[in-house]
């Protein structure tokens, strides 16, 4: 009997044990996030770089051209955007509770996405970052081929899918009973 009762200790011993590492196992996500925020600053290395070479040949700039460029400086923008909002979303949502000081300018959105709402946003910029590129293309169409027209359309019909198939699925999901 005291042999059964030492199983058990043994094996609740080792339950909790393991638990707690899985648990803790979450915090290796923080260098990720890390790596993440120095991705961050190489978007802003290069926003600044390309901001200035657009200044310094402003006035050589056709009007197509000047869009263009500030087509890439929006699409340089929604790409820290995107990675911002998995720092963000990612480490509250998997590591740990981001508490911010009193009087703080916490984002609205951080209290309200939840992990499905993520994947939304996400490829809601993913389709945006897409539609930009699809738009310089056909700002520049006379230096592509028609196949690689093609291609770009076809891909981005394939972003705007996804996204479509993933905001009905999730809708889905939420009103399906015991998702609430």
């Amino acid at each position: 009997m005291a042999a059964k009762g030492l199983v058990i200790i043994m094996r609740e011993s080792l339950k909790s044990g393991l638990e707690t590492i899985l648990f803790g196992s979450r915090w290796l996500m923080v260098p990720i996030y890390l790596g993440l925020i120095s991705a961050l600053g190489l978007l802003l290395v290069k926003f600044a770089e390309k901001l200035f070479g657009y200044w310094t040949r402003v006035i050589e700039l056709s009007t197509s051209d000047t869009i263009l460029a500030v087509l890439g400086l929006i699409d340089l923008s929604l790409a820290a955007n995107l990675v911002l909002m998995v720092i963000l979303a990612g480490y509250e949502s998997f590591v740990s509770k981001i508490e911010p000081a009193v009087g703080s300018d916490r984002p609205d959105w951080m209290d309200k996405v939840n992990f499905a709402g993520l994947k939304l946003k996400l490829i809601a910029s993913i389709v945006a970052i897409s539609g930009i590129h699809l738009l310089e293309v056909f700002m520049n169409i006379n230096h592509y081929e028609a196949d690689r027209v093609f291609q770009y359309v076809i891909i981005h019909i394939a972003f705007v899918l996804s996204g479509l198939i993933m905001a009905i699925t999730d809708f889905i999901v939420g009103r399906t009973a015991g998702h609430d």
